[in-house]
């Protein structure tokens, strides 16, 4: 399996604490996401709970868990069911 393989995903929680602009600009810093990506990530974490930021490696989602958690925003890893065995 190549490392490059997405096999995991980071999910980022719903908070009551961060304003949506500190999100977006967090998104677009640490993820790549172009401005409107990074708002409706916003959006769909608030309306649902929960919005998956970035699909990849367990390495590289191990490291922007951190990077997330280090800025106070809640994110958690999860296997990414999307291949098809």
């Amino acid at each position: 399996m190549s490392m490059d393989t997405q096999t995991h995903k980071l999910v980022m929680h719903n908070d009551d604490y961060n304003p949506y602009l500190y999100i977006i600009a967090c998104l677009i810093r640490f993820c790549k996401h172009e401005p409107l990506q990074a708002e409706q990530c916003a959006v769909i974490a608030d309306n649902t709970g929960k919005c998956i930021i970035k699909t990849g490696n367990f390495i590289d989602m191990f490291d922007l868990k951190n990077t997330f958690e280090s800025v106070n925003i809640k994110t958690e890893i999860e296997v990414y069911e999307g291949q098809v065995h």
